[in-house]
């Protein structure tokens, strides 16, 4: 368990990251949504020691957070950080070693893994050699060397093809299935929404919804699609609710109102046929509007 409490980061007088507080379960994938400053390169910084903290502490199984605990952590900051002008083979190596694998161990895990993200004939090339996306590969390997505790990826997904993304995702699950926590910021909320256990939204540097998606999904004001045999025009009329759409025998319509939905229900079925009365759930990019509006 990775648990983040009242994080607070400022530079000068502003506060990038004000008392924002989380957790990372084992086992589980937290994406790390919010727009373009709202603090989530920052609060990963912090979590890795890379920018001090003004505020509030970072956990790990339960205790503070140590510079050794941070060593077994896998870390793919916003920024590459690879050498341009060096075999992507050799670097990696060297950086598996940097992190206690043997040469033979290190080289043997780097080549698999090279493999497995499709530079399998690549490794001999410079890293400026490379496409965008391939660099974006290098750097993800790089950052689960060697098998790692826990991963903070920031934006790990972006510029990779889909079979890399599929690539990703499954090495992040395996990763997730043997109990690493992993934290990830990514912009695609589609990506997101499929992945994760958990998710955590920032807005100007607060946390402004935090949970599951299904616990998210559920928290709104209840929405219902009513599908008519006839018109569905009275619906306006009904105490209790908000129509958001109709159209014909299809209305769509927000409860304000507890048990408004039961009425509405009660006076369709006398009216006539009732062919469909289904709860409507947000998208998350639906949801994640309405958090940072």
């Amino acid at each position: 368990m990775l648990e983040i409490r009242e994080l607070t980061r400022r530079f000068g007088e502003n506060t990038a990251v004000d008392h924002v507080s989380f957790e990372v379960p084992a086992g589980q994938m937290t994406g790390f949504v919010g727009g373009n400053g709202a603090g989530k390169t920052t609060t990963m910084r912090m979590v890795m020691g890379v920018l001090g903290i003004d505020e509030g502490e970072v956990l790990w199984q339960g205790r503070p957070i140590t510079r050794l605990d941070r060593r077994t952590f896998g870390y793919m900051p916003e920024e590459r950080g690879l050498y341009p002008k060096q075999p992507i083979l050799d670097q990696l190596v060297y950086i598996a070693q940097l992190k206690g694998l043997e040469r033979v161990a290190a080289r043997t895990q780097v080549s698999e893994l090279l493999e497995r993200f499709g530079l399998g004939e690549r490794t001999r090339d410079h890293l400026e050699k490379l496409s965008l996306g391939n660099q974006q590969r290098v750097q993800i390997i790089a950052s689960v060397l060697p098998r790692p505790a826990a991963l903070v990826l920031d934006e790990p997904f972006s510029g990779l093809d889909p079979l890399a993304v599929d690539s990703m995702v499954d090495l992040l699950r395996e990763y997730t299935s043997d109990g690493i926590p992993v934290l990830f910021s990514s912009h695609q909320l589609d990506l997101v929404e499929r992945l994760c256990d958990r998710l955590v939204v920032l807005a100007h540097g607060r946390r402004v919804a935090a949970g599951t998606v299904t616990e998210l999904r559920d928290a709104g004001v209840p929405r219902f699609r009513l599908v008519l045999g006839g018109d569905a025009g009275w619906v306006r009329d009904q105490s209790g609710l908000e129509v958001l759409d109709l159209d014909g025998g299809t209305a769509l319509v927000e409860v304000r109102q507890e048990g408004a939905e039961q009425r509405l229900v009660a006076e369709a079925t006398s009216r006539g046929d009732v062919h469909e009365f289904v709860r409507v759930r947000p998208a998350l990019s639906e949801i994640y509007r309405e958090a940072t509006a």
